[in-house]
Order: C-alpha cells, then sequence, then structure tokens
C-alpha cells in the first residue's frame, strides 16, 4: 500500500486551521495532541494550555488527574468539522475491517504516519510556537486507547531534553 500523501495533506490543511483558530485565545499551551482510535479513523485535536489546566478545577489532585487527557481537555475535538475531507477520504479506502490482520496493521500504521507527517510539517512551519516556545509544548500523534507507539511517536516529534517533555515522559508515556 502507498503511504497515503493526499490524506496526510488534508490532515495538515485541517489541524492548521484548527490550531490557528484556537491560538487566537492567547492561552499558553503545553500540550497538543492529533488523536485516534486502533482503528486509524477520523482523528481529533485536542489540547491543554495552562489557562485551561487552572481554570478545570481548584482542586490540584484533580488538575494532575487531567494534566495529559485529550478527553477532558475543554479543547478536545476544536472544531472537528473541519476534518470533513480527511474522513473522506479515510472512507475511500478499503474497510479496515475487511482487511486480514496483516493487512489491518499495515493500513492503521500508514494512517499513523500520514497523521505524523501532517504534525511534523506544521512543526517546521513553527504553528507549535505561536503562544509559547516550541520547546515548552509537547506535540503527539496518539493513539487511544494508549500503547507504546505513542512514545515512539513523541521521541521523533519533539525535543527530548525539554523540560515539558521530561515531564510527559514521566507522568504519562506508555513504555512497552
Amino acid at each position: 500500500m502507498d503511504f497515503p500523501e493526499e490524506i496526510a495533506q488534508e490532515l495538515y490543511h485541517a489541524v492548521k486551521t484548527i490550531l490557528t483558530d484556537l491560538f487566537r485565545n492567547r492561552e499558553h499551551y503545553y500540550y497538543i495532541t492529533l488523536t485516534s482510535d486502533g482503528g486509524g479513523h477520523t482523528p481529533c485535536i485536542s489540547a491543554w494550555s495552562y489557562e485551561a489546566l487552572r481554570r478545570s478545577s481548584d482542586v490540584e489532585e484533580e488538575r494532575e488527574k487531567n494534566k495529559w487527557s485529550y478527553a477532558d481537555s475543554p479543547y478536545c475535538c476544536w472544531k472537528q468539522e473541519e476534518f470533513h475531507k480527511v474522513e473522506a477520504l479515510l472512507l475511500s479506502r478499503k474497510n479496515i475491517w475487511d482487511l486480514d490482520s496483516e493487512a489491518f496493521e499495515t493500513e492503521v500504521n500508514l494512517r499513523f504516519e500520514a497523521m505524523e507527517a501532517a504534525m511534523k510539517r506544521l512543526d517546521q512551519e513553527g504553528i507549535f510556537q505561536l503562544n509559547q516556545e516550541r520547546s515548552e509544548v509537547v506535540v503527539l500523534v496518539e493513539v487511544m486507547p494508549p500503547d507504546y507507539t505513542n512514545t515512539e511517536r513523541a521521541y521523533r516529534m519533539n525535543h527530548a531534553n525539554s523540560q515539558i517533555f521530561v515531564e510527559w515522559l514521566e507522568e504519562a508515556a506508555e513504555i512497552e
């Protein structure tokens, strides 16, 4: 199977539109993720800013529990409608549930490669440093429920010695 470049391109456009809108709030983000399920279906963007985390609870333990949770973020699925072209492209491919296990794994890996390629392109263009220094934000492509591939991608996408990345590794990373 070929790398789905068209999907990566549409992901790039959708995520750029979404983050450009989200970052207008001028908050300082420490976590931005493009997340999908184990079938590599239409992803969603989620993010946490320090400001949103402070607003999330008056209880420190609750904030710590939510700190790396894509689903608990007030910005989970922000502007999800922007992924309509991505969804159409994914649906135009073979139904992954009809594939044998090897073909299924290959297809899912290709989809996550496309997500990673789109996020890396946005990173190269500097989008993740609009409201904060790039070294102050963890940028991820995650599968949910989480597994060790999230950590593998995280190492490829982040500065391994940045303080926030080290925090993410200690607090949230899945190790094989």
